[in-house]
């Protein structure tokens, strides 16, 4: 299963409550979630530890667009638009988390 987060693990609770919940799958974070795959970032430990149970991915010109794009977490695998839609074409199910 794909889990689709778009909010900033700051301010709401989506990414945590999908970690909490769901089991292993694949995760992409997309609009303001991309704060949760920095370097130095409040949830670096957090996202190293379900790295061996979840594929992390986050949606590059996100990333970019926050001037993040030199933060990404090692392991983490940047994808374009092409590459959300491969995703979502890979997973039989998708979740959106809001």
């Amino acid at each position: 299963m794909l889990h689709i987060i778009n909010k900033s693990p700051l301010t709401n609770g989506s990414f945590e409550n999908c970690l909490r919940v769901a089991e292993a799958g694949e995760i992409i974070l997309i609009e303001d979630a991309v704060y949760a795959a920095t370097k130095g970032g409040a949830l670096e430990a957090k996202v190293r530890e379900v790295m061996g149970r979840y594929k992390i991915h986050v949606l590059m010109p996100d990333l970019e667009a926050r001037g993040l794009a030199d933060r990404l977490m090692d392991g983490v695998t940047a994808v374009d638009y092409g590459g959300f839609v491969d995703l979502v074409a890979g997973n039989k199910n998708c979740q959106s988390w809001l």
